[in-house]
């Protein structure tokens, strides 16, 4: 397996990278910092539910969605990311995301404690102190033949900007989430009181993948992995791609007598679940399924969508549904049950 140690990069490549050697099949880890603030958004989310998008534009911060789930961060050079990127089918990786997160934590877990940080994975994809507080967020996703793991070591974070950066219905509700990360979320230098050198806690990352992953060999970014980057570039920039799960309709509304659209949500133990419902005589016609969930493999969740269209809108026919689409299908959700995406249907009003 690869390893590409970039440093500090253009923002873009910082998320460019993994994507691209995904496509590309080329089995690595890739450690990396962005030189500059941008926000990412998940795979799953709808941009402008989840963003501030005025916010971002007037604080000159960029914004890419990711082909990884998860929800709405800000990321700045203080988090060192590491991507792991393999073949689905290389025996040497569990099979389940779930028992894939637990996997991949053990190196950034070790790093934590070699600095005198105390942390454990924790279900569904965080990686906490002794005292709870989460120190790093994990993500998984497929993008072609390839499985991805992103993670980071935060060395320090930017409050301020994130919980600006989110989209709240008003200052008050934008407090309690600042207050709430506040105790909650923590760094290495709020555990620490110092940051340690990047160089070293680098160093150590490396060290503790190369006990999980087998040797690693050091490689440059050639001419045919940054032509990749290129070319993804135009469509991950793309308004297509960008608003890609975006709701036709912005807000509940009532089209005509019978025939409304609804939008509900529900807090899973996996992540939050939106929906946007065109429901006719309580019926569902069409649905979007949209949060900071996870949801392997990521294409059948149009699958799960069409699966639900003519479902009449009562909790025993849609979960009955949903399930034998997980049966057929053998999605995998950690964290989200089918019981829970019947509840954010539900939610709709």
């Amino acid at each position: 397996m690869y390893l590409f140690d970039l440093g500090e990069r253009p923002w873009e490549q910082t998320m460019l990278i993994f994507h691209a050697l995904g496509r590309m099949g080329v089995e690595a880890l890739d450690i990396v910092s962005p030189a500059t603030p941008f926000i990412s958004i998940g795979y799953f989310q709808d941009a402008g539910q989840e963003v501030d998008l005025e916010y971002c534009k007037k604080e000159g911060l960029p914004i890419m969605r990711r082909e990884v789930g998860g929800g709405t961060v800000y990321l700045d050079r203080n988090q060192i990311f590491y991507h792991v990127v393999w073949n689905r089918n290389n025996p040497h990786f569990p099979r389940r995301i779930g028992d894939i997160y637990q996997h991949l934590a053990v190196p950034p877990v070790e790093t934590y404690g070699e600095f005198g940080i105390k942390a454990e994975f924790c279900e569904v994809n965080d990686i906490v102190t002794a005292e709870g507080r989460k120190i790093a967020g994990l993500g998984g996703a497929d993008i072609t033949d390839s499985m991805v793991f992103v993670g980071s070591i935060i060395l320090d974070f930017d409050y301020e900007k994130m919980v600006h950066a989110i989209k709240a219905p008003d200052e008050k509700f934008r407090n309690k989430v600042y207050k709430t990360m506040k105790e909650n979320v923590t760094t290495m230098k709020r555990e620490l009181g110092i940051i340690p050198p990047r160089r070293e806690i680098i160093r150590v990352l490396k060290e503790k993948f190369e006990k999980v992953l087998g040797k690693l060999e050091p490689v440059d970014l050639n001419d045919e992995v940054i032509r990749k980057m290129t070319e993804l570039a135009s469509w991950f920039n793309s308004p297509e791609f960008f608003f890609k799960k975006a709701p036709r309709i912005p807000k509940g509304v009532k089209i005509k007598e019978g025939i409304e659209i609804l939008y509900g949500m529900y807090k899973a133990k996996g992540g939050l679940i939106r929906t946007a419902q065109e429901v006719e005589k309580r019926t569902l016609k069409d649905i979007n399924i949209s949060g900071d969930f996870t949801f392997y493999p990521k294409e059948e969740l149009s699958g799960l969508e069409d699966t639900l269209k003519e479902t009449e809108r009562k909790e025993k026919e849609l979960t009955s549904k949903i399930e034998e689409f997980y049966e057929k299908t053998r999605v995998q959700t950690p964290g989200v049950e089918p019981q829970d995406i019947t509840k954010a249907i539900e939610a709709g009003r």
